[in-house]
């Protein structure tokens, strides 16, 4: 049998041709001293389906939004007596606001000259709604001829003193605001108007509310 070993030729002894399908020795030894570092180790030491924890991970899991947290609970429906509270509260608060800061016909510096003007000083106009009841009743028949002539001798004054007032307010407001606002594109008869009935309106039922006292220069 002829063996499959081949002589070398210089040297006295055979020498056999390694296979391709045999793993060198030095691989074996090479994968014998490889160093194994801890987390393999410890992931190889495991069993199957272990979960890390957060210290081995070196994380930490941020914390849940309150998820327990129960809904704030739905307000109880008012009852009608209570609505009709609320109303009136409503109403009460948008009366005094209205009253200290007035409404959008009031805006303006002009239209607050003008009211300067009127609250500064005594108004015929004041009186005229009280005199025009004094002579709504001294004017019935019923009454003596000496109390209807006295009522409406009282209704004529009244009425002239409205218009003497109401010219001297308007000229007085004409002169202030030809001084201060020279270029105000205010129409004249229309602050004429405002002015006007202000004066003819009691002084705590004025709105906005008088800022000046009876006297004070404007």
């Amino acid at each position: 049998m002829h063996r499959d070993v081949h002589r070398a030729p210089s040297f006295g002894y055979p020498f056999r041709v390694p296979s391709l399908f045999r793993r060198k020795s030095t691989d074996l030894v090479n994968e014998a001293v490889t160093p194994v570092t801890p987390d393999e180790e410890s992931s190889t030491a495991q069993p199957r389906g272990y979960t890390p924890s957060k210290k081995e991970l070196g994380k930490v899991t941020p914390k849940r939004p309150s998820a327990g947290r129960r809904p704030a609970a739905a307000t109880k429906p008012m009852t009608k007596e209570e609505q009709r509270e609320h109303r009136r509260r409503l109403r009460a608060e948008a009366a005094a606001e209205f009253r200290r800061e007035g409404g959008p016909r009031d805006r303006g510096p002009e239209r607050l000259l003008a009211r300067n003007v009127v609250d500064s000083r005594r108004t015929v106009g004041t009186w005229f709604f009280g005199g025009a009841l004094i002579v709504l009743i001294g004017s019935n028949a019923a009454m003596p001829a000496v109390v209807r002539l006295v009522s409406n001798i009282l209704w004529g004054a009244l009425a002239l003193g409205v218009v003497v007032d109401s010219f001297l307010i308007s000229r007085k407001i004409r002169k202030l605001v030809r001084e201060r606002f020279p270029n105000t594109g205010q129409r004249m008869g229309s602050l004429y108007l405002y002015a006007i009935m202000r004066s003819i309106t009691f002084r705590r039922m004025r709105a906005p509310e008088p800022r000046v006292n009876i006297g004070d220069p404007v």
